[in-house]
C-alpha cells in the first residue's frame, strides 16, 4: 500500500522552527496538493518525505514503514523537481533510463520499460533527441518519465510547472492528471498556484507559516473555507471581506447598512467579517444589498469584473459582458444569503 502518514512533523533550522508539528494521512492512490505562499513550509515538508531534509521531530510512514532514518533510494519514492534536473549530454532514452541504473532488471527489460513509459508520455518519437532539442513541456515530460520508469509507490512533485509559460502549464496540468488516472500511484504535489491545486487535487492541503490551515477537497475548501486566510487564498479573484458587527440576526456595517443571515455561533456585538466571492456578488438593476460607485471595469468576454466602492471598501463583483457598467456609475449589488461567509474578526475562524 502506498499510503503516506505524517505525524507531528517538526522542522527547525537551529533555534528557528519552520514546521510546527503538522499531521496528515494520504491514502493509497490519492492525489494530494500542498499549496500556500512562499515560505509556508510546503516544499520543506515534501523534501522531508523524500529524505532530502533531516526530520527535527515527528514521524513519516510510507506504505506502513517508518522512513525517518531511511535513505531516499530506500523509500520507494520518485521526485520531479522544478528545474527538471535532466542531463543535457544524454538522450531522452538515457535520461529516462537513468532511474533504472541500480535496478537488477536485464538490459532488454530496461529498454522495454523505457519504451512503455515513453509511450504513456507520448515521447516515443523523441527518445534519441538531446534535451536542448526539446521544448520546456517535453523536458518536463522527460523528468516525469525518469520518475515513472522505476514505478515508485509515491510520486513527489516540487513545483514542476512553475518554469513553463501559461499555455504549457495548462497542458501539463491535464497531462499529469491523465497520468494519475492511468497509473494510479500516490502523488504529493507542491505548488504556490491555487489554480493548479483546484484543478488537479483529490484533496488540497493549505499551509501558512508552517501550519496546516485546512485539508479538504477542492469544492470543500472553496465553498467552506475554515478561516479568512483560506477564503482569500483559494479563488481568483480573492474573496471580498467586509468588516461589521454581529447583531444576532445578521451583520451591521459602519454606515448603518445591515445584512440578515441565519443564526451563527457568535455573541451579539462580536466583531465579524462578511465574506463574498466575486462570482456570488452580482450587479443588478433591482435594489440590492449594497450600492456603490464603479472604480474599475475589467472585461473578460462573457463576464465583466467591476471594482466597486462600498462602505469605504473596494469590492469585486460580476456583471454582464454584453452591457457592463461604466467607471463612475452607481450600481446595485446583490448576493444570496446562502453564498455569504462569516468569520470572527479577532481569530479569523469561520463562524458555523
Amino acid at each position: 500500500m502506498a499510503t503516506v502518514s505524517i505525524r507531528n512533523l517538526v522542522k527547525a533550522y537551529g533555534k528557528v522552527e519552520v514546521l510546527h508539528g503538522i499531521s496528515l494521512d494520504v491514502a493509497d492512490g490519492e492525489f494530494v496538493v500542498f499549496v500556500g505562499p512562499s515560505g509556508c513550509g510546503k516544499s520543506t515538508t515534501l523534501r522531508m518525505i523524500a529524505g532530502l531534509e533531516d526530520i527535527t521531530g515527528g514521524e513519516i510512514h510510507i506504505g506502513g514503514r517508518l522512513v525517518n532514518n531511511l535513505e531516499p533510494k530506500d523509500r520507494d519514492i520518485a521526485m520531479v523537481f522544478q528545474n527538471y534536473a535532466i542531463y543535457p549530454h544524454m538522450s531522452v532514452r538515457k535520461n529516462i533510463g537513468f532511474g533504472l541504473r541500480t535496478s537488477k532488471m536485464s538490459k532488454a527489460d530496461k529498454q522495454k520499460r523505457i519504451d512503455e513509459v515513453a509511450g504513456i508520455l507520448g515521447m516515443t518519437d523523441l527518445l534519441e533527441r538531446r534535451p536542448n532539442q526539446l521544448s520546456g513541456g517535453q523536458r518536463q515530460r522527460v523528468a516525469i518519465g525518469r520518475a515513472m520508469v522505476r514505478n515508485p509507490a509515491v510520486f513527489l512533485f516540487d513545483e514542476p510547472l512553475s518554469n513553463l509559460d501559461a499555455q504549457l502549464r495548462t497542458q501539463m496540468r491535464l497531462e499529469i492528471k491523465k497520468l494519475h488516472q492511468r497509473v494510479g500511484n500516490t502523488i504529493i504535489f507542491v505548488t504556490h498556484d491555487q489554480v493548479e491545486a483546484m484543478t488537479m487535487a483529490d484533496r488540497i492541503v493549505i499551509m501558512k507559516d508552517g501550519y496546516i490551515q485546512q485539508v479538504g477537497t477542492p469544492l470543500e475548501v472553496y465553498h467552506r473555507p475554515a478561516n479568512i486566510f483560506v477564503a482569500q487564498f483559494i479563488g481568483a479573484p480573492s474573496m471580498n471581506m467586509l468588516p461589521g458587527t454581529w447583531t444576532g440576526g445578521g451583520v451591521q456595517f459602519a454606515d448603518g447598512v445591515g445584512v440578515k443571515l441565519p443564526a451563527r455561533k457568535a455573541s451579539e456585538g462580536t466583531g465579524v467579517v462578511l465574506g463574498l466571492r466575486p462570482d456570488d456578488l452580482l450587479v443588478t438593476k433591482e435594489k440590492g444589498l449594497f450600492s456603490g460607485t464603479v472604480n474599475i471595469v475589467e472585461p473578460l468576454g462573457a463576464d465583466t469584473l467591476v471594482y466597486v466602492g462600498v462602505n469605504g471598501h473596494e469590492v469585486i463583483a460580476k456583471a454582464s459582458g454584453r452591457e457592463p457598467p461604466k467607471v463612475g456609475q452607481t450600481v446595485e449589488l446583490s448576493a444570496d444569503a446562502g453564498e455569504m461567509h462569516l468569520f470572527d474578526a479577532r481569530s479569523g475562524e469561520a463562524l458555523p
